[in-house]
C-alpha cells in the first residue's frame, strides 16, 4: 500500500500541476454540466501574461502604454459569442502571447452574458487586485481607447476567497475564489446556484459588476469593449509569483444563456471612499531639507527641478469625457514628471509619441557622462502608512515602456545619508537614475541599445510614481493627503 501512494505522488508530479489544479480550484465540470443543464452555453477561455513590452517590440502595438514593471498583468482571454468572430488585430494580440488566438483579452459583452474567473488567488504579495476596464468605446463613427475602469477593482482586502469566510478577515492568498463578471441580477444568481450545487461555498463568489447604466452593453461593432486582469504586485516568493503568471491555476468561461429573458441590471456599485483626513503634510519641511541636501552634495553639477503632477484622470471622468486615460487604477494615486494629466481623445493602438506636446516642456534626456544622472527623492508612503506598496519607474516618454520599478523596498535606509541627525529621515528616500552608477549604492543603471527594454541615450524620458492602497480604506490613498514625489535632473556644468 505504502509503495502503491508513493507511486500515485510520483506520477502526479510527473505530470506537472494539471490534476492539482482540479482539485485545488474545485470541481469545474460540475459548474460547468449545472450551467448547461440550466440553459447555458459555456465557452472556456485562457489566461496569460499580457507582455506590453513584447507587444511593442514585434510591433503588434505602437506603444507600452505605462506598463508597471514590478506587475505582471494577468489577463483574461475570452472566447467570442457564440457566432461572432475575434477580431483580427485581437488575435495578433492574443497569438503572439502564446494564446490560441480563438480568444481575446478585449471583448464585448451582452446584457445577459457573464464571464466567470474560477481559481486561485495569487500567492503571498505585497498587493493584488482584479480590475475591471472598459477598453474601447465608439462615439458616432470613431472607436477611442478609452482604458478607464467603470467600477472599483477586488483587491486583497475585499475580494471573498475560501480563506476569508463569510467575507471576514482571513487569508486572501493562494485560496480559491469565483469572480462574476456581469450586468444582470437574474444571470448573476443562476450562476451562484449552478456553483453551489458543484460544491462551491456562496462566500467565495464576487461579482463584479458591469453598471448599465454606464455601458453600451451589447455585441455588435459599436458595443463597448472591455478587460479585466489580475495584478499581483511584490510577490514574497518569486518562483510562486513566476508559477502564478506562467500557469495560472484557474479556468475563465464565458457564459451565454441560450434564450433571452427579462433583464434584472444591477445598480451602479457604491465605490470606496479614498481619504482619512490623515495627510503627510507634517513632512514637507523635512523633504525641503532633503532636497537641500541632495543639491548640496552635488553642486558641482547643473540642477534642474523636475515638475510632478496628477499623471491621469479617474476612471469616471474618461468615461464621461471620451478621453483615454491610460488604465487608471481605483487603488492607486499616480504621478509623473510632466505639468498636467494626460487628455487626449485617441483612436484604438494609438502611439502615445503623438498625444501629448506638452511633455516636450518637461522632457530629460539622460546621456552616459558620469556626471549626467537623475535624482529621485519624496516620502515613502508605505513607511507613513498610506499606502500598502509604492514604487517610481523610468520610461521612454515616446512609447511609455516601463524599463524598471523601484520600490519601497529598495527606499529603506537611502535618505539617512543626507540627513543623519534628522529622524524623520526614515520616512523619506532618495535614488539615483544614471548610466553608469560608479559603485553607488543606491542606483539603478538604465539600459539603452535594448529596444523596448531599454531607453536610448537621445530618447527623452519621464519618471513616473505609483502610491497603491491605504489599509484603512481599502482603496487607493487620496490625492490631498500625500505629499508628491520629486525629482531633480543633474548635468555637467559646462
Amino acid at each position: 500500500m505504502r509503495f502503491c501512494i508513493l507511486l500515485l505522488v510520483s506520477f502526479t508530479i510527473f505530470i506537472g500541476t494539471g490534476l492539482a489544479v482540479n482539485v485545488d480550484i474545485g470541481n469545474v465540470d460540475a459548474f460547468k454540466q449545472a450551467l448547461e443543464k440550466d440553459g447555458f452555453t459555456i465557452q472556456e477561455g485562457e489566461l496569460g501574461y499580457f507582455d506590453f513590452i513584447k507587444l511593442y517590440n514585434e510591433g503588434v502595438l505602437p506603444s507600452a502604454y505605462g506598463n508597471n514593471p514590478t506587475t505582471k498583468y494577468v489577463a483574461y482571454f475570452v472566447p467570442p459569442a457564440p457566432g461572432h468572430k475575434v477580431d483580427e488585430k485581437l488575435s495578433e494580440i492574443a497569438s503572439t502571447l502564446g494564446m490560441s488566438g480563438n480568444t481575446t483579452s478585449f471583448w464585448n459583452q451582452g446584457p445577459d452574458e457573464a464571464v466567470v474567473f474560477v481559481g486561485r488567488t495569487p500567492p503571498e504579495c505585497r498587493f493584488f487586485n482584479f480590475d475591471l476596464v472598459l477598453m474601447f468605446r465608439t462615439y458616432g463613427n470613431e472607436t477611442r481607447w478609452i482604458f478607464a475602469p467603470p467600477v472599483d477593482p477586488l483587491n486583497m482586502d475585499v475580494i471573498k476567497t475560501e480563506g476569508t469566510p463569510d467575507g471576514s478577515p482571513g487569508n486572501p492568498y493562494n485560496q480559491t475564489t469565483m469572480v462574476v463578471t456581469t450586468a444582470d441580477k437574474g444571470i448573476d444568481q443562476r450562476i451562484r446556484a449552478a456553483a453551489q450545487s458543484a460544491g462551491y461555498s456562496e462566500g467565495i463568489i464576487n461579482t463584479h459588476v458591469l453598471p448599465s447604466a454606464m455601458l453600451n452593453l451589447g455585441l455588435e461593432n459599436n458595443s463597448d469593449v472591455f478587460g479585466e486582469a489580475i495584478r499581483p504586485a511584490l510577490v514574497k516568493d518569486k518562483q510562486s509569483g513566476d508559477d502564478y503568471v506562467n500557469n495560472t491555476p484557474a479556468v475563465v468561461l464565458r457564459i451565454t444563456p441560450n434564450e433571452s429573458s427579462e433583464l434584472e441590471p444591477y445598480d451602479v456599485p457604491v465605490q470606496r471612499v479614498r481619504g482619512t483626513g490623515t495627510t503627510e503634510f507634517d513632512l514637507m519641511d523635512d523633504l525641503e531639507e532633503l532636497k537641500n541636501a541632495i543639491i548640496s552634495k552635488h553642486n558641482g553639477s547643473t540642477a534642474r527641478e523636475l515638475p510632478t503632477s496628477i499623471c491621469v484622470p479617474d476612471g469616471a471622468d474618461g468615461i464621461q469625457r471620451g478621453i483615454n486615460v491610460i488604465g487608471p487604477n481605483n487603488d492607486c494615486c499616480y504621478l509623473w514628471t510632466a505639468t498636467q494629466p494626460v487628455e487626449s481623445p485617441t483612436a484604438p493602438f494609438f502611439n502615445t509619441s503623438g498625444f501629448y506636446p506638452f511633455l516636450q516642456d518637461s522632457q530629460v534626456t539622460l546621456g552616459d557622462d558620469p556626471d549626467e544622472f537623475i535624482i529621485v527623492y519624496g516620502i515613502n508612503h508605505v513607511a507613513t502608512g498610506k499606502a500598502t506598496y509604492s514604487n517610481f519607474a523610468v520610461y521612454g516618454a515616446d512609447v511609455w515602456n516601463g524599463i524598471k520599478a523601484i520600490t519601497d523596498i529598495d527606499f529603506n535606509g537611502t535618505a539617512e545619508e543626507y540627513l543623519p541627525d534628522n529622524p524623520n529621515a526614515k520616512y523619506l528616500y532618495v535614488y539615483k537614475l544614471a548610466r553608469n552608477c560608479n559603485g553607488d549604492q543606491h542606483c539603478f543603471e538604465v539600459p539603452y541599445g535594448k529596444g523596448g527594454y531599454g531607453i536610448d541615450l537621445d530618447q527623452p524620458l519621464f519618471i513616473a510614481w505609483r502610491v497603491y492602497h491605504e489599509k484603512a480604506t481599502k482603496t487607493g490613498p487620496a490625492y490631498s493627503e500625500i505629499v508628491y514625489d520629486r525629482a531633480i535632473k543633474f548635468d555637467p556644468e559646462e
